[in-house]
């Protein structure tokens, strides 16, 4: 039986700094990745003092587009979305470029006005990220341009875009050595522009900032390499930066771990922009989001509404993708549920915590056995790769790595979790949870459990006690040998598990 192919959609991103086209296979508006091609075009650094573009820098884009139309054969018009943004927007000769272009790409160009970018990036956002009531504020620092957007559902309620961007700060502050004189000019110049909108943004207000596309990334990327291994970009970590660029006297000669080679021509204008967003909106801190623009094309391209949430989506697509029996997953993820409300309870855990928990174990019960799609020995290490490392729409980095281990540790030896998991106490709730939900569900058909059983942890938190009815479990002498032996791993830890007959 031959399986239907999903529909292929593409989104090309003709930024100013690169060109992006990314490939997708929608399975009802699941997003799947199955193609992508990046190349940096530099296109904002071919307009002169005139705003006309140099015909080096036209050439380059050409060529891009050709490979672009060349993947992109056997597309018809309904499939693609194209957009142009910043550079294609002031420079004074696109029309004359845009034909040229369109004939090598084969499908016709949006040239998208500022706002309209923004909304669209706003809109990649929102659907990769679960929704939850909150304001969020999102700042995509491009190559000629910078969105901010404010919103908390589908529809932003301010959406901004002002032409300072990682390529046109470059060029006009940190063309020779980087002196620390440059760097305020640049970060004075770009609050200059930030306060035409910044009044109107703190009216609105926000509860978390989100950053996006190439600037963000790397100085993520790069803050956690040199200083910490958080995710998040604060402010005093990129004066660190700043400063360390200035020493060495170019971003080149830095250093900088995790920084790729494409992006030390822009590095420094990218860092001057943010550090001017973040002075000028005081903003503490941001995550980072691998949405961008392109994802946004996609969604605006289908037309699609964000419905539900889009990690329950994408955990329904894995269990779908991986061969997984609904059945044994729904009890796994039910049967953990139990005890780790048992285990809440009876430490007063505030509500929102546990319901947070839950959503995990319920994630964690659900995907457990995704790794049997590899392999039976070993699947749980085979299962948490996966949820570490694939692409998992909706999903925070954060989120996706606590799933992969939960599930590493739902089985084998519980010590190899200790330097992983160290004193977080609700992450080994959580554990113990999925290791009995596993053991009691082994057998894979309904179970009644006892009505006599409790699991505990004692009021140090330094051991569970698990009490069960002597007689159910002489009727189950499999799950007793399992009890036993899942006692005698929790001996190698720190935390002690017992087993107490009622």
């Amino acid at each position: 039986m031959t399986v239907p192919q999903a529909p292929l959609l593409a989104s090309v991103d003709l930024g100013s700094n690169s060109f992006r086209l990314q490939i997708y296979a929608n399975n009802n508006g699941q997003l799947k990745v199955i193609d992508s091609f990046k190349q940096m075009v530099r296109f904002a650094a071919g307009l002169d003092e005139q705003k006309m573009l140099s015909e080096e820098s036209q050439t380059r884009a050409l060529d891009c587009l050709a490979k672009f139309g060349e993947r992109l054969r056997g597309f018809s018009p309904e499939q693609v979305r194209v957009v142009a943004t910043n550079t294609s927007r002031v420079a004074k000769n696109i029309n004359q470029f845009i034909p040229k272009a369109e004939a090598a790409l084969g499908f016709p160009i949006e040239v998208i006005a500022g706002r309209e970018e923004a909304r669209l990036i706003y809109t990649g956002v929102v659907h990769t990220l679960p929704p939850n009531g909150d304001k969020m504020l999102v700042i995509d620092i491009g190559g000629g341009s910078t969105e901010f957007v404010i919103g908390a559902d589908l529809k932003p309620m301010q959406a901004e875009s002002l032409a300072l961007g990682c390529v046109t700060y470059s060029l006009r502050f940190f063309r020779d050595k980087i002196t620390a004189k440059d760097f305020q000019a640049a970060i004075s110049a770009a609050r200059n522009e930030i306060q035409r909108i910044s009044k109107m943004m703190k009216r609105t207000g926000w509860d978390f900032a989100i950053g996006t596309s190439g600037s963000a990334k790397s100085i993520r990327d790069v803050l956690a390499a040199e200083y910490t291994p958080s995710a998040d970009i604060t402010y005093e970590g990129m004066k660190k930066l700043a400063a360390r660029i200035v020493s060495a006297g170019t971003v080149k000669k830095a250093k900088f771990n995790n920084l790729k080679p494409e992006r030390i021509e822009v590095f420094a204008g990218g860092l001057a922009v943010m550090m001017a967003a973040f002075e000028e909106l005081g903003i503490e801190k941001m995550s980072v989001t691998e949405a961008a623009l392109r994802d946004g094309v996609f969604y605006d391209l289908i037309g699609r509404q964000l419905n539900e949430d889009m990690r329950e989506q994408t955990t329904a697509e894995f269990q779908k993708r991986y061969h997984v029996s609904l059945n044994q997953a729904t009890r796994v993820a039910e049967t953990a549920q139990k005890f780790m409300e048992s285990l809440c309870l009876a430490r007063n855990v505030p509500v929102q915590d546990l319901a947070t928990w839950q959503q995990f174990i319920s994630w964690a019960g659900r995907l457990h056995e995704i790794g049997t799609d590899i392999a039976h020995t070993g699947y749980h290490k085979h299962s948490a790769y996966i949820l570490e490392n694939a692409d998992m729409p909706g999903f925070s980095r954060k989120e996706q790595s606590m799933v992969s281990q939960l599930v590493l540790g739902h089985r084998g030896d519980v010590k190899k979790m200790t330097d992983i998991v160290g004193s977080n106490e609700m992450q080994w709730y959580a554990i113990l949870s999925l290791r009995l939900a596993a053991l009691f569900c082994r057998a894979r058909t309904r179970l009644e459990l006892p009505a006599l059983m409790q699991l505990r942890s004692d009021q140090a938190g330094n051991g569970f006690t698990l009490r069960i009815d002597s007689k159910w479990l002489e009727a189950h002498p499999l799950i007793a040998d399992a009890l036993a032996y899942e006692s005698s791993q929790w001996q190698k830890t720190d935390i002690p598990f017992t087993v107490q007959t009622l």
